[in-house]
């Protein structure tokens, strides 16, 4: 198929899927050798017992674990779906999925290194703050849900039976075994749907005639939501997505900051990633409530003179 709009070329799908597949595997990989270990050496519902009684607090702690543990995006599906199963409350987990992938050291020097001349320490805190704030935004939301609404079958079956600490000591060495054994369950289980995520992602990528978005650069109120189907549609790593963001120039401050704040939280590959774990009406609700949500307040923020 060809015109002005779409135009396949086999070339350059082939190295945006490579590109996007290797740049995310790594992650991924670490991500369910975490989630392996996690399986094997954190006892049964001590994550219950370290949060704080209130939901609140709980949630806002959640959202700022990131700064703790940092995880990317990619891999941090994974390791909420083991916490979930040692008694992580899921809003909790949802708060910490969504916030780590912004609110993280790592993140936090690559956006200040990306936005120099271009207001790079007021940039740099309104995306952490913006994104710590949606994600306990989200979390509270998801308190009210019933987990039938949430999470998939087969989580849900965990959660029934859940894992027994082991009475008898267990070598370290077997205990390793396991872990890997985990790990190995999860990788080939979430590669599934990230293969998928990346394929949809790269066509769209190369396929599509970015000059579209062009044009809504002068008006806010298309400039933030074409920026976060943008960065929907590059799924790229929060690492290094400042750096695209800011190349985009002609865009105002607001539409780059919804670019940075809703492509971590939610991007093609993260549709199909969030299925391992999610049920698909959830996922979908997610991403239209972040896409309504942060282009909203970006809209607002620029009403405010940002």
């Amino acid at each position: 198929m060809s015109g002005d709009w779409f135009s396949f070329s086999l070339p350059d799908f082939s190295y945006a899927f490579l590109s996007v597949l290797l740049e995310g595997v790594p992650f991924i990989l670490f991500g369910t050798l975490l989630s392996g270990l996690i399986d094997q050496f954190l006892p049964s519902r001590v994550m219950t017992r370290f949060l704080p009684r209130s939901a609140f607090l709980g949630i806002c702690l959640s959202g700022s674990l990131g700064l703790v543990f940092p995880m990317c995006e990619c891999g941090i599906v994974p390791v909420i779906r083991r916490l979930i199963a040692k008694g992580l409350p899921v809003s909790n987990a949802i708060a910490y999925m969504l916030a780590a992938p912004i609110v993280n050291p790592i993140v936090a020097v690559s956006t200040y290194a990306a936005f120099r001349g271009q207001g790079a320490e007021e940039f740099t805190v309104l995306r952490l703050g913006l994104g710590y704030f949606i994600a306990v935004l989200v979390g509270f939301a998801v308190l009210n849900l019933p987990l039938t609404a949430v999470l998939r079958s087969k989580i849900l079956a965990g959660l029934e039976h859940p894992p027994h600490d082991h009475h008898a000591p267990v070598p370290f060495g077997q205990r390793l075994v396991g872990a890997m054994d985990a790990g190995v369950r999860d990788f080939l289980d979430v590669m599934v749907y990230f293969i998928l995520g990346v394929a949809v992602a790269s066509l769209f990528g190369t396929a599509v005639n970015q000059e579209l978005f062009l044009p809504l650069a002068l008006n806010d109120w298309l400039a933030v939501p074409s920026m976060m189907t943008l960065a929907g549609v590059l799924s790229l790593c929060s690492s290094s997505d400042a750096f695209i963001a800011a190349t985009f120039v002609s865009f105002p401050a607001v539409a780059k900051l919804a670019f940075l704040v809703f492509g971590p939280m939610m991007d093609l590959k993260l549709l199909f990633i969030y299925s391992a774990v999610f049920t698909k009406r959830f996922v979908l609700g997610l991403a239209i409530g972040l896409f309504v949500l942060i282009g909203l307040l970006c809209v607002r923020l620029s009403v405010i003179g940002l």
